[in-house]
């Protein structure tokens, strides 16, 4: 199932062919969202959490509904002010090995220790929709500074917890969505560079994990202006996506709604005003965002 929150976030199904939605809000046990402050997000929270006794009344309410076309509504973020962003670093062995150009390149130096896979916070009020647009910082760009893309699967938590066994992490996991990490190439901390307004497109759909879909084996594939940036599959983690729940659960206590970007894949690049990015990922969908001229 792909759920998707749209208009003033009502909370919807996306039809087989991802081609319309259906609005399930009223399934919802609690207030519908669109009467409930998005900052507080209690909904959306005890939507991830409790995953397992709504799926049927919401599966209900989408066999009996009346899709609307998806392009009669707007998207919106399809997670709401979750209580931390995780990010996972150094992740794709081919991305380890291009970092090392890339910071020569951006910063005159490397700086082995972020070669090594860890996980890193983003701000929340980094998140946007997958319309963006994505807004390139005017001091940033005068600095002289390169902005990239980094394409990545995005976990979405369901019931977390601390200390999680990795045998048992999947079960914490409510969905995937398709995320976008930009990034401010610089010498300053990796979480201010990564949390600027706008620098965590995601969307446009979350698909429930199930039986079926894991995240485990997919691909993704970024293009900016139809030229093909990034193109890699999930099954290339170095760490995957059970040891990465686990691992940053071991850290800090994983929350009900909260993200993790899973790493960027090699072929990271700038971005530049008013160019058009398209990330897919097999089995979730495709989310298209442009850069802010």
């Amino acid at each position: 199932m792909k759920l998707a929150l749209f208009d003033e976030n009502q909370l919807g199904v996306i039809t087989p062919d991802d081609d319309g939605i259906v609005d399930v809000t009223a399934a919802l046990p609690s207030v519908p969202p669109h009467d409930a402050d998005p900052l507080t997000a209690g909904w959306w929270r005890a939507l991830c959490r409790d995953w397992a006794s709504l799926a049927g009344p919401i599966r209900d309410a989408a066999a009996v509904g009346t899709p609307i076309p998806l392009s009669a509504v707007t998207l919106r973020a399809p997670a709401l002010n979750p209580s931390k962003v995780i990010a996972a670093a150094s992740n794709y062995r081919d991305h380890v090995a291009e970092m090392h150009d890339v910071q020569q390149r951006t910063l005159g130096t490397t700086h082995e220790w972020m070669f090594d896979f860890d996980v890193f916070l983003k701000a929340p009020s980094s998140i946007t929709g997958p319309a963006g647009p994505i807004i390139l910082p005017p001091d940033v760009l005068d600095a002289g500074h390169e902005i990239h893309h980094e394409s990545e699967l995005v976990i979405v938590v369901g019931t977390g917890g601390f200390d999680i066994p990795v045998e048992s992490a999947l079960e914490h996991v409510f969905g995937f969505t398709v995320g976008l990490d930009i990034t401010v190439r610089s010498p300053a901390d990796r979480s201010r560079r990564k949390s600027y307004n706008t620098f965590s497109p995601i969307g446009p759909f979350i698909r429930v994990r199930d039986d079926t879909f894991d995240g485990a084996a997919e691909s993704i594939l970024l293009t900016v202006d139809d030229e093909v940036r990034q193109s890699v599959d999930t099954s290339d983690l170095i760490i995957s996506v059970p040891a990465i729940v686990a691992y940053a659960s071991r850290i800090m206590t994983l929350n009900p709604g909260d993200l993790i970007f899973t790493g960027a894949p090699p072929g990271v690049g700038p971005i530049a005003r008013g160019e058009m990015l398209v990330t897919t990922i097999s089995g979730i969908g495709t989310m298209t965002t442009s850069v802010a001229r």
